[in-house]
Formats: structure tokens, C-alpha cells, sequence
């Protein structure tokens, strides 16, 4: 890790581009990605914010995380197949699986995983990512996409920003909300203080616009299964904007502390259940729907007999 103190000398312009005039070997969309990832202090406090407009006497501290070179390694790792034909692949990510190589994780990914089962995958959508298209969390599972060729990375992108791909999760909260259904339209972004968590941020502060729409499907008690449909996707989105609502999913060993089930379960009780989006080349629509873990159905069946 290596830190870089400055001074900002006068008045002057928005955070991102103070940083990029000053340090011309890091490019804009570098800098960006280390604020959001909060590696940024401005007067000893974590900035989440690239469009902070910065003021003479200004202390800014950047962190730069070393890089690690990953080796890309081909592993035999079993896949459940939902999907597959030339162009895209639809799994059913098992608990546990990380979906890409990083510090900590450098092999036994589901890219380690893909590079076995699609060889011609490196470099689509880029070398750490070979057609990842978007994440799940580690321990969310369920259906995930992924590109196979280029023109698919590319379409598939499309789809998820214009919102016509649809996904769909069921998970477990803690609690029982007094409505049936209801839209959390609350903005995400680093959490200020701990950058391995996000939070609510004020879109001003850096946060980014978030859309979770969910509906009961069974009350359980003091539990209740929920289906929840994503208009947008970021990091840990349903995670967050349960737990901001008083309602936290079932096991996530983050944003739901100190709660417990009386249940084994390997991680958060929260599974992308449904995915539709267009094949990129034929324009049919497709939809592939993963069934539930069996930690998730063996935790249903002990809330609906207590």
C-alpha cells in the first residue's frame, strides 16, 4: 500500500479532476475507482465522493493498494447448468463460490470454473472478468449470466443498463412488514467509514440511484419469504436496503448482527431465483429459473413448523 499526502494550495475544482491534474500517472477512471472504493481521506475523513468540490487548505490522503498480478487458472469445478448454447451460459452459483479471482480469492472462482468449461473466454469483457456480465455475492446464490462471446458481453451490458433484463431474487428477512409489497428507492455507495461495507449515501455524497421492488409471498412468523425484483444492481443492494427498512436478510453476516435462526446456514437467505433477458443474437427472450438451495428450503421448512 502506498499513500500520498497533498495539500490543496487554493480554491479549485472537483475532487477527481484535482487528483488526476496532480497525479498524472493514475488515470481519471483509476482515481475514480479508488475514491469510490474509499481509499480516499479529505481532513482525516473517508470520501466516497468524486464531485467534491475542494477548498484551499484541504488535507487529502490516497491510499494505493498494491497490484496483484492474478494468474488465471482453468479448474475443474462442477457447474449447474441452467442455459448454455454458443453465445451465453446460465449457472446456478452454489453457495461459497466466489464469482471472480481477487486478493484473497485467487483461484477456486467461478472464473477459474468458466475457463475450464469455455476455453476461448479470456479476455471477453475484460482479463480479471472473462465474461462476467454482473456479480452475485459470495454466498447469494442462484442464477447468474455469462457472455461467451463479445457481441454477448456487449448486449448483455445494454440489457442490464436500459433495465429490460429482469431479475429476480427470494429471500428471507427477519421481522414481518405491515404491507404486502412496497419500491426502497434509496441511493447506494461505499459505507464512509468501513470500505468493505455499503450504506445509504446521499447521492451528493457519492452514493448511486438504487431501486429494490418486493412483495410477500409468505408470512413465516416473525419471518417472511420476499420476493424482490432489482431495477438497478449495486453492490450488496438488497442486503442494504432490507436492513435500512428494519427488515435484514436471514443470515448475512454483515448487515444483520446479532440475529440468529436456530439454523446452519452457509451464508445470507437470499437466492437470485429468476433471470429473463433477449438472446443477443436471435432477440428471443429467455428466462432460467434456479431452484432453491437446500439450506434455503431446510430453513422454510423449519419456519413454517415452528
Amino acid at each position: 500500500m502506498t499513500a500520498i499526502n497533498l495539500q490543496v494550495e487554493e480554491k479549485t475544482e472537483r475532487l477527481d479532476r484535482y487528483l488526476s491534474e496532480e497525479l498524472p500517472d493514475l488515470s481519471r477512471s483509476r482515481i475514480q475507482q479508488l475514491i469510490e472504493q474509499g481509499y480516499i481521506q479529505l481532513n482525516d475523513k473517508v470520501c466516497t465522493s468524486k464531485k467534491i468540490h475542494l477548498k484551499a487548505g484541504d488535507r487529502i490522503i490516497l491510499e494505493i493498494p498494491a497490484v496483484q498480478p492474478l494468474e488465471l487458472v482453468a479448474e475443474a469445478i462442477p457447474l449447474d447448468i441452467l442455459y448454455e448454447d454458443d453465445q451465453l451460459l446460465i449457472l446456478n452459483k452454489p453457495a461459497g463460490l466466489v464469482v471472480h479471482p481477487a486478493p484473497g480469492h485467487p483461484d477456486g472462482t467461478l472464473v477459474n470454473a468458466l475457463l475450464a468449461h469455455c476455453p476461448n473466454l479470456p479476455g471477453i469483457g475484460g482479463v480479471q472478468r472473462p465474461g462476467i456480465v454482473h456479480r452475485l455475492d459470495k454466498d447469494t446464490t442462484g442464477a447468474i449470466a455469462i457472455a461467451k462471446t463479445d457481441i454477448a458481453y456487449q448486449h448483455l451490458q445494454a440489457q442490464l443498463k436500459a433495465k429490460t433484463a429482469r431479475r429476480e431474487y427470494l429471500g428471507v428477512v427477519y421481522g414481518a412488514p405491515k404491507t404486502d409489497n412496497g419500491i426502497i428507492d434509496l441511493p447506494i455507495g461505499r459505507h464512509p467509514q468501513d470500505r468493505k461495507k455499503m450504506a445509504i449515501v446521499p447521492i451528493e455524497q457519492g452514493g448511486r440511484s438504487a431501486i429494490t421492488h418486493w412483495q410477500i409471498r409468505e408470512r413465516l412468523g416473525n419471518y417472511t419469504l420476499i420476493h424482490f425484483q432489482l431495477e438497478t444492481g449495486r453492490t450488496h443492494q438488497i442486503r442494504v436496503h432490507s436492513a435500512k427498512i428494519g427488515h435484514p436478510i436471514v443470515g448475512d453476516p454483515i448487515y444483520s448482527s446479532g440475529h440468529s435462526v436456530g439454523v446452519n446456514l452457509p451464508g445470507q437467505a437470499l437466492h437470485a431465483w429468476r433471470l429473463r433477458l433477449q438472446h443477443p443474437v436471435s432477440g428471443d427472450w429467455i428466462e432460467a429459473t434456479a431452484t432453491l438451495p437446500q439450506s434455503l428450503i431446510t430453513l422454510l421448512d423449519i419456519l413454517r413448523r415452528r
